[in-house]
């Protein structure tokens, strides 16, 4: 008999988080793929990106401040 749903969330809890962020990864494979024309926009956006920080056009913002950005959301 197959496993239910919440069998299965119970089962990942026990997991490593590589372990569950690999599973989430290949459940979404799918829903992410997209037509050659968007990929083909997104790849122009990041090239785009990547030459503003590397230019020194944008300064990236440090993870630790992003982090205490979004726990001072959550806080709220």
């Amino acid at each position: 008999m197959p496993m239910t749903l919440d069998e299965i969330v119970e089962e990942t809890r026990h997991w490593p988080p590589e372990r569950v962020g690999e599973l989430v990864g290949r459940l979404t494979e799918d829903l992410h793929t997209s037509d050659p024309e968007t990929e083909a926009a997104w790849k122009t956006e990041i090239d785009r990106r990547i030459e503003e920080i590397q230019s020194g056009k944008v300064k990236g913002i440090p993870a630790e401040e992003v982090s205490a950005r979004i726990r001072k959301i959550l806080a709220r």
